[in-house]
């Protein structure tokens, strides 16, 4: 049987869901399967995670958080 030594599946405790259109444009932010806030910015992600008590050190770590729908630049609907 071969099995792999490191079967290490993570799974980011921050999501930010796709764009919806609004005015200001924004995205739905979860932590733990939970919508937590939303986001016009990255900033935003940041404090609301922080409010959560997540810290996050590195935005673009796929292992912190999931970006669903474009990264943490794509804050406008296509």
């Amino acid at each position: 049987m071969t099995e792999s030594a490191n079967l290490h599946v993570t799974h980011p405790r921050i999501t930010v869901l796709g764009v919806n259109p609004g005015r200001p444009p924004f995205r739905i932010v979860e932590i733990d399967g939970e919508v937590v806030g939303e986001a016009t910015g990255l900033v935003d992600v940041l404090e609301v995670a922080a409010r959560a008590g997540v810290i996050v050190h590195d935005a673009d770590d796929p292992e912190v958080v999931h970006w669903v729908g474009g990264d943490k630049f794509k804050w406008k609907p296509s």
